[in-house]
C-alpha cells in the first residue's frame, strides 16, 4: 500500500487528534483511550521530573486518585488518610469505598496523628505532603518507614507544592499524584492529573485507568505538558512572592492569623525546611472583619475555586473546596467562614498585599 501521509519533525510535540490508529503501524497505541501519542509525552514528563520508575495520565486529579486508590484496593482492605485532604478525596475514601467493605480509617492533621494511625493490616497510606487547606507538612520520609514496616504502600498526593519544591518518590513514597489543573499546568485553563512511581503499581494503575475510561484526551495532554515547560521558573516566582506576602500580611492588625510553611511560627516549618526547596504557593489567613465584605472590596484578586494558575485568586474553603465537611470536621481543622485560602500567582506581591490591605482597612 502506497501512503501519502506527510511526516514532520515538530519542535512542539504535536496533537494527535484521533481516536484510532492504521494497523500495523499504530499498533501500539490502537485506540486513544488506551493510548495516545500525546498523553504519553505528557507522561514521560512527569516520570522524568518525579525520578519514576514509570507513569500515568489521567482526565482530573481526582481521576488520577480515584483509579490510583481503586488499583490497588480490595474488600477487606484497610486504607488510612488524613482529615485535612482535600474534601473529595476524603469523601471518595470514607463515603464511597466504605461502601465497598474498604475500611477507612481517619488521622487528624499531623504527622505524628498519621503515623499513630498506621497499624497492621493497613494497606494504604494516602497523604498530601502539603495539606489542603491548612498547610500542614507531612513528613514523608518518617511516614513510608512506618507504611514499609506494615507492608503498606503509600500514596502521596503532591499536587500543592509540585515536583519542583518536593520530591515525594525519593523521601520513600510509592506513588506519587497530581492535580495537574493547578501549578504544573498554571493557567487555569486545562483539567488533568498526573501520577508516578513504581512500576509493578502503575502497571496495575494502567489497566484500572483503561478500563474505567478515566484518559486524558490530547488537547488537554497538549496545554498541560505546554505548562509544565515554566513550572520551574512560575515555582521561583510564586515561592518568592508567597513568602513575601505571607510576612507582610503578619503585620496587618485585622488579620488574626497567617498560615504559611515558611514561617518560623508554622507548626510544620522544620519539616518544611528539611525537605522542601521552595513552600509552594497557598498562603492561609483569617480576617477578623465581615469574609464577604472583604472579599468583595477586592480589586486585584479574585475570588474563584481553584489554585496554582498565574494569577492570584482567593477563596474560602468553608463555603466552597470543603464546603461538604461538616461543622465538627471543620472545626477540628480550625476552618471558618473568616478563613481565606489564597493562592498567589506571579504579579508584584507588593501590589497583592495593597489589594488586601486596602479592602481590611477601608
Amino acid at each position: 500500500m502506497t501512503s501519502n501521509r506527510a511526516y514532520a519533525a515538530p519542535l512542539t510535540y504535536p496533537i494527535y487528534q484521533t481516536s484510532s490508529y492504521v494497523v500495523p503501524e499504530g499498533e501500539k497505541y490502537r485506540y486513544s483511550r488506551e493510548y495516545n501519542p500525546t498523553v504519553e509525552n505528557l507522561g514521560i514528563k512527569i516520570k522524568e521530573m518525579e525520578g519514576a520508575e514509570d507513569y500515568n495520565v489521567f482526565s482530573s486529579g481526582m481521576g488520577a486518585i480515584t483509579t490510583t486508590l481503586l488499583s490497588l484496593s480490595k474488600p477487606g482492605d484497610r486504607i488510612l488518610t488524613h482529615l485535612d485532604t482535600f474534601a473529595r478525596s476524603y469523601h471518595f475514601i470514607r463515603d464511597f469505598m466504605g461502601k465497598w467493605g474498604i475500611k477507612p480509617d481517619i488521622a487528624n492533621p499531623g504527622t505524628e496523628n498519621i503515623i499513630n494511625g498506621i497499624k497492621k493490616g493497613t494497606g494504604i497510606v494516602f497523604i498530601e505532603s502539603v495539606t489542603n487547606p491548612i498547610l500542614r507538612v507531612n513528613d514523608i520520609s518518617t511516614i513510608s518507614e512506618k507504611c514499609h514496616d506494615v507492608g503498606a504502600i503509600l500514596v502521596v498526593d503532591s499536587t500543592v507544592p509540585t515536583p519542583y519544591n518536593v520530591k515525594s518518590l525519593k523521601l520513600g513514597a510509592d506513588i506519587v499524584v497530581h492535580s495537574s489543573s493547578k501549578f504544573i499546568a498554571g493557567h487555569n485553563n486545562v483539567i488533568s492529573g498526573l501520577a508516578a512511581g513504581r512500576k509493578d503499581l502503575m502497571e496495575k494503575i494502567d489497566a484500572m485507568r483503561r478500563t474505567l475510561g478515566t484518559s486524558l484526551d490530547p488537547n488537554s495532554a497538549f496545554l498541560t505538558e505546554n505548562g509544565m515547560k515554566t513550572l520551574g521558573i512560575r515555582m521561583e516566582k510564586i515561592n518568592s512572592n508567597a513568602m513575601e506576602i505571607a510576612t507582610e500580611l503578619q503585620k496587618n492588625p485585622e488579620i488574626s492569623r497567617v498560615i504559611y510553611p515558611g514561617l518560623s511560627e508554622h507548626p510544620d516549618h522544620e519539616i518544611a525546611k528539611k525537605y522542601m526547596k521552595g513552600y509552594s504557593g497557598i498562603v492561609c489567613f483569617k480576617v477578623k472583619t465581615d469574609p464577604e465584605k472583604f472579599i468583595g472590596k477586592l480589586e486585584k484578586i479574585v475570588p474563584a475555586n481553584t489554585m496554582g494558575g498565574t494569577e492570584t485568586v482567593i477563596s474560602t474553603p468553608a463555603s466552597m473546596s470543603h464546603r461538604s465537611l461538616t461543622s465538627e470536621e471543620l472545626n477540628v481543622l480550625g476552618v471558618d467562614s473568616t478563613f481565606m485560602r489564597l493562592s498567589v500567582g506571579i504579579e508584584d506581591p507588593d501590589e497583592i498585599v495593597r489589594d488586601i490591605n486596602r479592602a481590611l482597612n477601608d
